[in-house]
C-alpha cells in the first residue's frame, strides 16, 4: 500500500489507502486498548441460543449505544482470547463485528464493521484454504473448513462511514466467519452432518476458558 496516498476521510475512524480500503494495521495496540478499557466484558452466547441462528438487524443508529456495544465487544474479545466477535455472540441482535486478527504475514489488523456484506470474488481469486477453524460460540471445538484465502467485506464503520476491508489467509477467514455470524450462520453449519456432530461432541467434552451464557 502506498502510505503517502493515505487520506483521512471527514469523520472516518480509519484512514484509507489509494484503493479505498481501510488501513487497519496502524496503532493497533493503542486503538484496541482504548476500546477495551472503555468496555465491560460480557459472557459469550453459545450454539443453541436463538440469537445466533437468525439474521441480525441492520445497524441504523450510529450513536453512543453502538459505541458502548463496540467497546464491550472488544473487552469480551480480549477476555475470551478471540480474534473476532460478532454482536450476537454477546446477545445483541445487530449487524456489527469487531476484530483483532493477524494475517498470514504476521500483520495485525484491528477494526469494526457494521452491516457487513461479503463480496463475491472472481473465479480466479477463489483459492481455497482448508485450515482449522474454531468459534467462541462453539467453545473447545476445532474443525477443518475450506474457505477462500482472500476476502473483501464492505460495510460501515462505527460512525456510519462507508468502508471496505480486505484480508488474506487467516484474516480472510476471520472476516468471512464474523460476517457469517451476523446472517445467522455458525461455521459448523458449513460442515457435513458427521463433522458437525464431531464439533458438538468436542464442545460437550470441553470446558470453556471464558464466561458463557447457558442455554435454558
Amino acid at each position: 500500500m502506498a502510505q503517502d496516498t493515505e487520506q483521512q476521510r471527514p469523520g472516518g475512524v480509519l484512514p484509507v489507502d489509494d484503493e479505498g480500503f481501510v488501513i487497519d494495521t496502524e496503532d493497533c495496540e493503542e486503538r484496541e486498548t482504548a476500546y477495551r478499557e472503555r468496555g465491560t466484558s460480557r459472557p459469550i452466547t453459545v450454539v443453541g441460543n436463538p440469537v445466533l441462528h437468525k439474521e441480525c438487524k441492520d445497524v441504523t443508529a450510529f450513536d453512543d449505544d453502538l459505541a458502548k456495544l463496540v467497546d464491550d465487544m472488544f473487552a469480551s474479545q480480549r477476555t475470551a482470547q478471540g480474534v473476532g466477535v460478532a454482536a450476537n455472540q454477546v446477545g445483541v441482535d445487530l449487524k456489527v463485528f469487531v476484530y483483532d486478527c493477524m494475517d498470514d504475514d504476521g500483520v495485525r489488523h484491528v477494526g469494526v464493521v457494521c452491516n457487513p456484506v461479503l463480496q463475491e470474488l472472481p473465479a480466479d481469486q477463489r483459492r481455497l484454504d482448508d485450515s482449522g477453524e474454531g468459534c467462541l460460540s462453539v467453545p473447545t471445538a476445532y474443525m477443518e473448513l475450506a474457505r477462500p484465502d482472500y476476502a473483501v467485506v464492505t460495510g460501515q464503520d462505527e460512525k456510519g462511514n462507508p468502508i471496505k476491508v480486505r484480508g488474506k489467509g487467516y484474516f480472510a477467514r476471520c472476516l468471512q466467519h464474523e460476517t457469517d455470524h451476523l446472517y445467522g450462520y455458525l461455521y459448523i453449519d458449513r460442515l457435513s452432518k458427521r463433522e458437525r456432530k464431531d464439533a458438538l461432541r468436542q464442545m460437550a467434552e470441553g470446558t470453556p476458558r471464558y464466561p458463557v451464557v447457558p442455554n435454558d
